[in-house]
């Protein structure tokens, strides 16, 4: 099996820390551009895309900063996470996105995670 390597992907959000933060964080947020339908029970999140289904415990959390996630089914070492950053100067806000995958589906999942950012910007009216 390929070994699955860190990649980081960085948007700008027209948006406040803390409203991003509550559709990055909060089940009800999630389900709105992340996935079908989100539910959270005994720390786990349970995500589901058309038939399928995908559960990941909440690993991190800092409010209005980053969420972390680690898949049950990954492997050890991976996990996705969504850090909201936040320039100190000019007050821009961007959701920073790290994420593993193999070199084969690189592409697919940078074109995957730029689809749903664009669907979370457009949620959001930014």
């Amino acid at each position: 099996m390929a070994e699955k390597k860190k990649f980081t992907l960085e948007y700008e959000v027209r948006s406040s820390p803390r409203i991003l933060y509550s559709f990055i964080s909060e089940p009800n947020g999630l389900s709105q551009w992340f996935a079908d339908d989100v539910n959270f029970r005994d720390q786990v999140y349970t995500f589901t895309w058309d038939d399928e289904q995908l559960k990941a415990k909440l690993v991190s959390v800092k409010e209005n900063k980053l969420v972390k996630f680690k898949w049950l089914d990954d492997e050890p070492q991976c996990y996705f996470e969504m850090e909201i950053v936040q320039d100190e100067l000019t007050n821009d806000v961007a959701l920073s996105i790290t994420d593993f995958t193999t070199d084969e589906l690189l592409a697919e999942k940078k074109l995957i995670w730029d689809n749903q950012i664009d669907y979370l910007i457009s949620v959001l009216g930014a």
